[in-house]
């Protein structure tokens, strides 16, 4: 299995009050997937986590929903219809380069790794995926882009089984 992380995008989010202090946003996560029933999964593993979540069944949908809401890390599916996954991050890096975007295949080769690179995906994971895994890739892509921290808090274990 391979995870990797984009390392070199760093920065600090949040949102003023009226009364001029910041207050930290709850973080959103997209979740892109053809597969309802994987997308469902993988929304009650990382929502009791602190999560916002929200889904979409494919690549156009994901980009409607990161033009019009609030969307701090992107989970895509590779293969999916009318956009690949690939495809899909590519688009969304246009919009809002600096948001991570993780990159999700049950058939992963050298050339789908090498895209994604280039396409500057943050982690590129393989089909299936453990709860520890996908975890781990929220959680380093909150903490490296947004100095958000994940499992401080109650409610926050998980048992590394397979996430399907």
């Amino acid at each position: 299995m391979q995870i990797e992380f984009d390392a070199s995008v760093f920065d600090t989010i949040g949102v003023e009050t009226s009364q001029g202090s910041e207050m930290t946003e709850l973080p959103s996560l997209l979740i892109t997937d053809d597969d309802r029933a994987f997308r469902e999964t993988l929304s009650g593993v990382l929502e009791p986590l602190g999560l916002r979540t929200l889904l979409a069944e494919n690549g156009l949908e994901a980009l409607e929903i990161v033009r019009s809401e609030t969307v701090h890390v992107v989970l895509l599916d590779m293969h999916m219809p009318r956009l690949s996954g690939l495809e899909t991050m590519r688009m969304v890096k246009q919009l809002k380069a600096i948001l991570p975007c993780i990159l999700m295949s049950a058939r992963l080769d050298e050339m789908i790794i090498k895209q994604a690179r280039l396409a500057r995906a943050f982690s590129i994971l393989s089909k299936p995926i453990t709860r520890r895994q996908i975890t781990a890739a929220v959680s380093q892509a909150l903490e490296r882009t947004y100095n958000w921290h994940l499992g401080d808090g109650p409610g926050t274990a998980f048992h590394d089984s397979m996430v399907s």
